[in-house]
């Protein structure tokens, strides 16, 4: 059923000439990598400490909850993809079996959620550089790394997809690292309360911020966990999709949780979560502590590799799905074009609004940037992120009980649960100091795309 909404590949004739299109020469380890390479990124490297100072200790739990959500998430979006694997992927499924609103909505939705989070991501670069060079401009980098970015996005998805796999196999590789030092560092530390799972209970104790904290911190949560759907977006661009996306989506989950969780919680024995929580990232603090010679400098690099890969996956997920609007009907036609190479290049220049975006707020505002950059890139996320359980739930009753290869597990409640959750979320916004921006972003942003589809676009629909 899936294949008939499968783009064709290599080629298309359009009028009699014969176009280039989309590319299927991603595997189901390249579809996992690209998945964690948007995962484990600013998020876990250097939000982490913002989430800690939310929740202090807590902070587990508060991913834990996170982590559930992605997992929910991820089954429901295994199920669909499996059944239309294709490049428009949760878009082009809400505007099918929701309507072609919701369609419209989460396409551009998650497309500006990838455009800021790309602004996110080169923030954070600025910050990470700072470390081994104070004194040059945080614009400097912004420049040079995104440019190198953009050239390799533009070169071609196979370009892309080895480039997402050699970053993402480095930060997995740091991340055990990380592991096995700190657990070292655990285990060679003098007795006393410096060091030890002492600090869990330790400036505070384990809830120090309360239930508010650890909830406020699921939102850092939701950030970091940011980009494992990437896998249904590059689905148009997969070999043998059915088998592939199925395999990628139950690899990557289980890992993101494992490094998660894990690394925190070494992290939070090894320094009292007040030091975690510092400007710096927590990983390069670790390090540091560890007293193992060149570690912080090492993994600074690592972590500013972890932001660059996070941002190029960040970059594709927001041009192939900038691609699909625009071959819905739904943007300038030319934003549908791609190249020899089977690039949409038009979509990929545009999308990389963020860069400059970030480059601006960094300009105006650059001890505030990052929070900024997060707070409103986290609504389009989530707004996203909630419309696919809302898919799921149509999808499933459009189908009459019919199965595919893959069946979300206890539905119809995990699939309503993980809506709840996520309503929950992104209503309690509003009330922190931290993420008050999305909502003052976000509700005024879907007025516009709402008012802008039901005025000019209802009747040129094509869904």
């Amino acid at each position: 059923m899936g294949s008939a909404f499968l783009p064709r590949q290599g080629a298309r004739h359009v009028n009699g000439v014969e176009r280039p299109t989309l590319q299927r020469r991603l595997g189901s380890g390249q579809l996992s990598m690209i998945a964690i390479g948007g995962a484990i990124g600013t998020g876990l490297f250097l939000g982490s400490g913002f989430a800690i100072s939310l929740a202090g200790p807590a902070v587990l739990v508060s991913y834990a909850i996170g982590g559930l959500i992605a997992l929910l998430l991820m089954g429901c979006l295994a199920e669909m993809t499996v059944v239309h694997p294709s490049t428009g992927s949760f878009g082009w499924l809400a505007g099918h079996y929701v309507g072609g609103l919701a369609g419209y909505l989460v396409r551009y939705a998650y497309w500006s959620a990838n455009v800021l989070a790309v602004g996110t991501e080169v923030t954070a670069v600025t910050i990470y550089m700072r470390y081994w060079v104070p004194s040059l401009p945080g614009w400097w980098w912004i420049l040079g790394f995104s440019s190198a970015l953009v050239a390799i996005n533009a070169a071609s998805v196979r370009m892309f997809g080895w480039v997402e796999y050699a970053f993402s196999s480095i930060k997995i590789a740091a991340i055990l690292a990380f592991l096995v030092l700190g657990i070292w560092t655990l285990l060679r530390a003098p007795p006393g309360p410096a060091v030890g799972i002492a600090n869990y209970a330790r400036f505070g104790g384990f809830f120090p911020h309360g239930a508010g904290g650890v909830w406020v911190a699921v939102v850092v949560s939701i950030f970091s966990y940011l980009g494992i759907e990437t896998i249904a977006v590059a689905a148009g661009e997969a070999k043998d999709p059915e088998r592939a996306i199925a395999r990628a989506l139950r690899a990557t989950i289980g890992r993101l949780g494992f490094f998660y969780l894990a690394t925190l919680a070494v992290m939070l024995a090894v320094m009292p979560w007040s030091e975690a929580a510092s400007g710096t990232s927590p990983f390069v603090t670790v390090m540091v502590a560890s007293l193992v010679p060149g570690a912080a400098s090492v993994m600074n690099l690592v972590i500013l590799i972890a932001a660059l890969s996070a941002m190029n996956s960040q970059i594709y997920a927001a041009t192939r799905m900038l691609f699909s609007i625009a071959q819905a009907g739904h943007a300038p036609a030319a934003l549908g074009a791609v190249n020899r190479n089977g690039v949409p290049l038009p979509a990929l220049l545009l999308s990389s609004l963020g860069i400059g975006l970030a480059a601006m707020v960094y300009v105006m505002a650059p001890d505030r940037a990052f929070t900024v950059m997060i707070a409103v890139s986290m609504f389009g996320a989530m707004f996203t992120w909630g419309m696919i359980f809302v898919t799921h739930l149509c999808f499933r009753a459009a189908r009459h009980g019919v199965r595919g290869r893959f069946a979300m597990w206890g539905y119809p409640w995990t699939s309503i649960l993980g809506l709840l959750l996520m309503a929950a979320i992104l209503a309690t916004t509003i009330f922190t100091v931290a993420f008050r921006l999305t909502l003052v972003y976000g509700l005024p942003f879907i007025a516009v795309l709402s008012f802008t589809y039901l005025t000019l676009l209802r009747r040129n629909t094509t869904s």
